[in-house]
């Protein structure tokens, strides 16, 4: 019988960038320019600073480059810091399915990372993202870990290691090796979502890329681990999945690519929340203020409302992490402001008894018929109720950005351009666009991660 890693390990070794079609390629470029700017944009961040601080405790003599700082360190560090940034703004794409849903473009700071120190091309920065696409979505279809206590980034550190050995240039055991080191001592808890939410939301996938990218390391050099890492008795059926499961084919002549079933934020909240946010500036011009809104119903689909306004702290957030996954607090900062910026989880507006006051007046409960539409769409029937008892309705089931609804280069480029402005110049921001607009191109990663160098 064929293993679950012996399936990872031949897909890994057959995909060529040849055989990719250029709707594909270009999605990877998009995503790819979409995550380089969320770092950049989470490069000032309380946990992105203290990431950078333990980078530069170490030097290596295989080092890898920092985006935005261009400070070099060890592999493992490098990977944590540019997943920490490339995640905190809780900006970067999503993948959602009727089993797990996650971020796949956290894989990407290893594929950066590990492209930079081993002077990969931008075609192998390609193949590595529409791999570890594959490997994340194609898993995450399987199982949804979240009730059985169990966080996504289990299945992150899989597409990690899987694109970490793919630019180190393992194949066949040595590549099995490396998704066996990386599986078996990274298990992570879905705690790290639920209630208060700490720094380490942000900075869990960076985690698992790190570990991801150490395991790659190990198997590089010989080590071997625990296998068969899934059948085994003692493995990842029977200590997290409970039941065993079968991969479907992955993305080729025959089947479509998964990475082309990935949407971009158009709001830096939890994906959960995009079609929410349109909903409810949808309806905000039907009031003249806040004020006059008497409540607000939400219908949507089970796991945004278990995620998003699952506990008590979700109405009344104390952490930047909690409020961005609270729906009723991004409802009432949409309906008040008129948008939902970084700046709008602020402690200045955490605290903004206006906000509050409209978020307690937010009624949240699961749809039946949203979750029909799943994973397909991320339906939300969203009910404005005034005080002197008039009712408006609306109905989104793609927010924009959606790969339903998908944004334009021209938007994913006008996304990418404040966010970059926080490390970089506007001729530095060109620059860099052009260089990862033309990635295929690109004979170095290494140079294109120079790029990212802020002058400010």
């Amino acid at each position: 019988m064929t293993t679950v890693v012996e399936q990872l390990s031949a897909y890994a070794g057959a995909l060529r960038y040849e055989d990719l079609p250029a709707v594909v390629v270009a999605q990877a470029k998009r995503l790819i320019i979409d995550s380089v700017g969320c770092a950049l944009g989470g490069y000032s961040s309380e946990p992105a600073k203290i990431a950078r601080e333990m980078a530069a405790t170490v030097t290596s003599s295989m080092p890898a480059t920092l985006l935005g700082s261009g400070q070099r360190t060890s592999l493992d560090l490098a990977t944590f810091a540019n997943g920490v940034m490339i995640r905190f703004l809780d900006f970067n794409d999503g993948y959602t399915s009727t089993g797990e849903s996650g971020h796949p473009s956290d894989s990407i700071a290893a594929i950066l990372t590990v492209a930079d120190a081993f002077h990969r091309s931008g075609k192998e920065v390609i193949v590595a993202t529409v791999l570890a696409y594959e490997v994340f979505c194609r898993i995450c279809d399987q199982v949804d870990l979240k009730p059985i206590g169990f966080d996504h980034v289990t299945v992150g550190g899989m597409a990690s290691t899987a694109a970490a050995a793919r630019l180190f240039g393992l194949s066949g055991k040595q590549f099995e090796q490396a998704m066996n080191l990386g599986i078996a001592p990274n298990i992570a808890l879905y705690q790290t979502r639920i209630g208060h939410v700490s720094m380490w939301k942000g900075c869990a996938y960076a985690n698992a890329s790190r570990n991801a990218v150490f395991a790659t390391m190990l198997a590089s050099r010989g080590m071997t681990g625990p296998a068969p890492i899934f059948e085994g008795v003692g493995g990842y059926f029977k200590a997290v999945t409970r039941a065993p499961f079968q991969l479907p084919a992955f993305g080729g002549p025959d089947t479509p690519y998964k990475i082309l079933e990935c949407s971009i934020k158009r709001y830096p909240l939890g994906q959960y929340s995009q079609t929410v946010v349109q909903a409810a500036l949808e309806l905000r011009g039907k009031v003249a203020n806040a004020e006059e809104i008497a409540e607000i119903r939400i219908e949507t689909v089970t796991a945004a409302v278990r995620l998003m306004a699952g506990d008590p702290e979700k109405w009344t957030p104390a952490t930047r992490e909690t409020a961005d996954h609270s729906m009723p607090y991004i409802v009432a900062v949409a309906l008040i402001y008129g948008t939902v910026e970084s700046q709008h989880f602020d402690e200045r507006y955490l605290r903004d008894p206006a906000i509050l006051a409209l978020a307690q007046r937010v009624k949240v409960a699961i749809s039946a018929e949203a979750d029909r539409h799943m994973p397909h769409a991320m339906r939300c029937d969203f009910t404005l109720v005034t005080k002197s008892g008039a009712t408006h309705k609306t109905v989104v089931d793609y927010h924009k950005g959606h790969y339903r609804n998908p944004m334009t280069d021209a938007e994913v480029e006008a996304k990418f351009r404040p966010l970059a402005a926080e490390v970089l110049t506007s001729a530095q921001t060109d620059r860099l666009l052009a260089a990862l607009w033309r990635l295929d191109e690109q004979p170095l990663m290494h140079d294109v991660m120079a790029l990212t160098v802020g002058g400010k």
